[in-house]
């Protein structure tokens, strides 16, 4: 009996590109700290256990459509990762603002998740973020999705639409919002009072406000985020199902 091989190893590579999408830039997966033989393990690992269920809707491939099939695929896996890590994203622009109406601009530490210098706020903010990640295993929400998708957008069937890109280009809108959204009840508080701290100074001109005005905001930034932190996991989570929501979306548009 003559086995092909050919339809295993294009089904198993167009598996295999769809994941290697999603583990280069999804949250956790595409952090910098795992190291490449880790992600390639993973993936490997992942295409074996998803080839006997995915396999069957997967159309066979000349090898002369492999190139496109598995750029198509990269694409897709990449698109589920993109979508999920603007929520991170956004919490370092949320971050970056923070640190400029607290006086933590110039402070510059290594953030452990892309190996970059980023401000004190920013870190924190991803830091909080990954933790609340990992709490809700937002990763398995992830390969789920990732493994549904196969069933109703086999690979190979046909090239990617027109609207799949343009609805991947607008959703990196959603950055700015989320950012401010994070960001909203410290800045409020900044800058009531800077507005405080202006009218004192036009009535009493003598205070150092120059010296007390930057430690006021700091403390008082630093009040307001710890009261609001305790509605920061049932906020990242309805941001995360919005996220897996919308890459669902994302899926059924690129059919």
């Amino acid at each position: 009996m003559h086995i092909s091989l050919l339809p295993i190893f294009g089904a198993a590579g167009a598996i295999a590109a769809r994941l290697t999408g999603l583990v280069l830039f999804a949250p956790f997966f595409g952090s910098a700290v795992i190291p490449a033989r880790i992600k390639a393990m993973l993936v490997l690992a992942l295409t074996a256990l998803l080839y006997p269920m995915a396999s069957p809707w997967i159309p066979a491939l000349e090898l002369a459509q492999w190139p496109l099939a598995f750029l198509r695929e990269l694409t897709i896996g990449a698109a589920l990762g993109i979508v999920t890590n603007l929520i991170f994203d956004g919490l370092q622009m949320a971050g970056e603002l923070l640190s400029i109406q607290m006086g933590y601009s110039l402070v510059n530490i290594l953030d452990p998740q892309t190996n970059v210098q980023s401000t004190v706020m920013a870190t924190f903010n991803q830091m909080i973020g990954m933790l609340i990640f990992l709490r809700l295993n937002v990763q398995f929400w992830l390969l789920r999705g990732l493994a549904r998708s196969f069933e109703f957008l086999p690979p190979g069937a046909k090239n990617l639409s027109g609207t799949f890109v343009s609805a991947c280009v607008h959703a990196c809108a959603v950055v700015f919002s989320i950012g401010v959204e994070m960001a909203a009840p410290v800045l409020c508080a900044t800058v009531v009072a800077d507005v405080a701290l202006g009218l004192l100074g036009k009535a009493s001109p003598q205070l150092p406000l120059l010296l007390l005005g930057p430690s006021i905001k700091s403390v008082l930034g630093l009040a307001v985020l710890v009261c609001v932190l305790k509605y920061w996991p049932d906020q990242l989570q309805q941001l995360f199902l919005q996220s897996t929501g919308m890459a669902d979306h994302f899926l059924h548009l690129a059919n």
